[in-house]
């Protein structure tokens, strides 16, 4: 099967609607899918929930977004890069659900396995735990979090075979898998495809089954999103 499309635009013509929770991988502005975000942001599809770490950085990312106002709320663990993303959300303009990051990556690779919810101890006795239930394990408090799934979920990987198989490199192994699992349709940009069978199933970070579309961007920017170095 060839789930190649032959652009970004494409591959999310008939599947973006207003209204739907998107799921979007990468961690700040590494492993993003930057030409799936901006045909995302061209489609002018609204009213958006976007799960997401991170909300990109003003003019880049999921920060695109946010300026043309095409997202109403986020379920992300860190927002800290981006000045639209605080002026919006102090404004009472955009929603908020603050999600530690790894009960974040958790609740989408449980939505993703098919498990509606777990407990965990992260967040017991903070405002993370409230209006949630909180029982006992072996002397000990753990709070109860509800998985989530996507409508449509927009992933980064390096390499694909046109069955839809992945290879992540390196950073962009983070939420990318989680994120692939948990979308009902899962759109991957990748730098490379080749033909199916020519990835070494021991290779294969990701199954084919997650995956429904796919779309080339051999040259993706690949922005830095800070970057420190020594004085001279």
């Amino acid at each position: 099967m060839n789930k190649v499309y032959a652009s970004a635009t494409e591959a999310l013509a008939d599947v973006v609607r207003d209204g739907q929770t998107i799921a979007v991988g990468g961690f700040g502005l590494c492993g993003i899918p930057e030409a799936l975000i901006a045909a995302l942001r061209d489609s002018g599809a609204k009213q958006l929930t976007c799960i997401s770490n991170n909300a990109g950085v003003d003019g880049f990312g999921l920060g695109q977004l946010l300026a043309t106002r095409q997202v109403k709320k986020m379920i992300s663990s860190y927002v800290g890069e981006n000045k639209e993303f605080e002026r919006q959300y102090l404004a009472g303009e955009l929603e908020l659900e603050f999600t530690p990051q790894g009960t974040l990556a958790e609740k989408l690779r449980a939505g993703g396995s098919g498990i509606p919810a777990f407990f965990t101890k992260t967040g017991v006795g903070t405002i993370v735990a409230e209006g949630k239930e909180v029982r006992e394990f072996n002397g000990e408090q753990y709070v109860m979090e509800q998985s989530l799934t996507a409508d449509v979920a927009l992933v980064k990987a390096y390499k694909a075979d046109k069955a839809g198989n992945l290879v992540f490199r390196r950073t962009a192994r983070n939420f990318n898998p989680v994120c692939a699992m948990a979308g009902k349709i899962t759109v991957a940009e990748v730098e490379h495809i080749v033909e199916t069978g020519e990835i070494d199933p021991d290779d294969v970070h990701l199954a084919g089954i997650f995956v429904q579309r796919l779309v080339l961007n051999a040259n993706p920017e690949k922005r830095i999103e800070q970057r420190t170095v020594r004085a001279k």
